[in-house]
C-alpha cells in the first residue's frame, strides 16, 4: 500500500569497485579539504590501507578508537582536529570508528567538543550554527553495518554505559567507498556475522511501518545480492566479486534503514549487546528467523514477495502462494545453519553462551528499546519472552 506521505533522504555519493580508494585524495580536493583528520582502525593501518590511498599530505591520524567508543573518545578526538585546524574528515574502519567519525565531524563543524550536547533527534540545524562544512569521506571495512549510508551513530556514554543513538541527516557523508580491499582479509565468522546484519537490516526496512516504495527498492536489491552472495563470501573470501556484492548489499540495505528503520530483531540484539556482550550482527542472524516467525501472520504477503530475491526468482514460482512467507524463514534458516557449521555463528543462546538466567534482564531492556516502535506488529512482554524462550 502507498503511504499517505513519506521522506527519504541518501545524497551519499558511491563510490565502488576497483582501485576506488585511489579516487579519495582528489574528492578531497574536490570538495575543499586539505588538512584531513584521519580516524582508522590499527589493524587497516599496519595493512598499509593509507598507503594504497596516498594523496593524503600531513593527515593528522589517529587509531585510538575502542571497540565501543565513548563521549569520552569523541570529546578528546573532537579537541585534537580543531587544535590542529583540520578541515576535512576520513574515516576508515568498522561500525564503531565511522560512528565516531560522523560525531566528530560534527563537533568540529560547530567549533565544538562537547558530544552530550548533541543528544536527541535531528539535533543539527540547518542554519548559521554550523559555522563550517567539513567534508566528510567514509571507508567501511566491513560488509553488514551500512553506516556510510545512515543518519545514526551510536555512542556509550561512559558514566551510565548507556548507549545513545544520535540521529541527524548531517551524519551522512559526502562519499562512501566501496573498494573490495578493504574486506579480504575479514575472517569468515566476521563476515558471516556482518552479512545477517545487512540481511537483518533489508528485511526489517521492508516490513516496518516506515516504508516506502523508495526504501523497498533499496532493501529488495540487497536481500538478492545477500541470498546470492553471503554463503559464497564466507567460504571463497578471495573472491573480488562476492566481497563487492556484500559491501554493496550493506550499503543498500543502511540507505534503506536508514530511511525506514529497523524492528523488533534489532531491539532484541541491542539487548543482547548491552545485557550479554554477544556481538551485533551474531545477535541479529541469530534472533531474524525467531522473530519473522512470531510476526509471520502480520507480514505473509511481504515475506513472500521477499522470497524471490532471496531464492530467486524459479524457485519462487515452485512454491504456493500461501506458503512463501514460510519458505523465505526455512530459507534464512538453512542459512544461518549453513553458516553455523562453516564458521561457528551462534544459532541458538546456548552457542552465545546465553543462559536461562539472562532472559528477564534481556526482556527488560528490550521493552524500552525503540527500535520496535516501528516493528508491524506490536509485541508486549510475553511475547519477547515467548521469542526469548524459543532461541534457548
Amino acid at each position: 500500500m502507498m503511504p499517505e506521505y513519506f521522506e527519504f533522504y541518501n545524497p551519499v555519493k558511491i563510490m565502488c569497485g576497483e582501485a576506488a580508494l585511489e579516487n579519495i585524495p582528489y574528492e578531497l580536493t574536490r570538495l575543499g579539504a586539505h588538512k584531513i583528520f584521519v580516524l582508522i582502525s590499527r589493524t587497516m593501518l599496519n595493512d598499509g590501507i593509507l598507503e594504497r590511498i596516498g594523496g593524503l599530505g600531513k593527515a593528522l591520524i589517529e587509531t585510538d578508537i575502542p571497540k565501543d567508543s565513548s563521549f569520552a573518545v569523541v570529546k578528546k578526538l573532537a579537541q585534537k582536529a580543531l587544535s590542529a585546524e583540520c578541515d576535512g574528515v576520513l574515516a576508515v574502519g568498522g561500525g564503531s570508528v565511522l560512528d565516531t567519525a560522523k560525531v566528530v565531524r560534527a563537533l568540529i563543524s560547530q567549533r565544538k567538543t562537547n558530544p552530550r550536547e548533541l543528544l536527541g533527534n535531528e539535533w543539527v540545524q540547518k542554519s548559521s550554527r554550523i559555522i563550517e562544512r567539513i567534508p566528510f569521506i567514509m571507508v567501511p571495512t566491513t560488509s553488514g553495518t551500512g553506516s556510510e549510508c545512515t543518519s545514526v551513530a551510536v555512542v556509550q556514554d561512559e558514566q551510565t554505559h548507556i548507549k545513545h543513538e544520535i540521529i541527524s541527516d548531517q551524519f551522512l557523508p559526502d562519499a562512501a567507498v566501496l573498494d573490495p580491499r578493504c574486506t579480504e582479509k575479514l575472517p569468515p565468522r566476521l563476515t558471516a556475522s556482518c552479512g545477517m546484519d545487512a540481511l537483518c537490516h533489508a528485511i526489517e526496512a521492508y516490513t516496518g511501518l516506515q516504508k516506502n516504495p523508495l526504501s523497498d527498492a533499496y532493501a529488495v536489491s540487497a536481500v538478492k545480492l545477500i541470498g546470492k552472495n553471503l554463503i559464497a563470501a564466507v567460504r571463497e573470501p578471495q573472491s573480488e566479486e562476492y566481497r563487492m556484492s556484500m559491501a554493496c548489499a550493506s550499503t543498500m540495505a543502511g540507505a534503506s534503514f536508514s530511511n525506514s528503520m529497523v524492528g523488533l530483531c534489532h531491539a532484541i540484539a541491542h539487548a543482547m549487546g548491552a545485557v550479554c556482550g554477544v556481538p551485533h550482527g551474531e545477535a541479529v542472524g541469530m534472533m531474524l528467523p525467531k522473530v519473522m516467525r512470531w510476526q509471520l501472520d502480520a507480514v505473509k504477503e511481504e515475506y513472500g514477495e521477499l522470497l524471490s530475491a532471496f531464492c530467486g526468482a524459479e524457485y519462487y514460482a515452485e512454491i504456493p502462494y500461501r506458503q512463501r512467507g514460510e519458505k523465505l524463514i526455512e530459507a534464512i534458516e538453512d542459512t544461518l545453519n549453513h553458516l553455523h557449521q562453516k564458521c561457528g555463528i551462534p544459532v541458538s543462546f546456548k552457542d552465545a553462551g546465553i543462559g536461562r538466567k539472562d532472559l528477564r534482564q534481556i526482556l527488560a531492556v528490550t521493552i524500552n528499546d525503540g527500535a520496535s516502535l516501528t516493528n508491524p506488529k506490536p509485541a508486549g512482554r510475553e511475547d519477547i519472552w515467548n521469542i526469548l524462550q524459543s532461541a534457548l
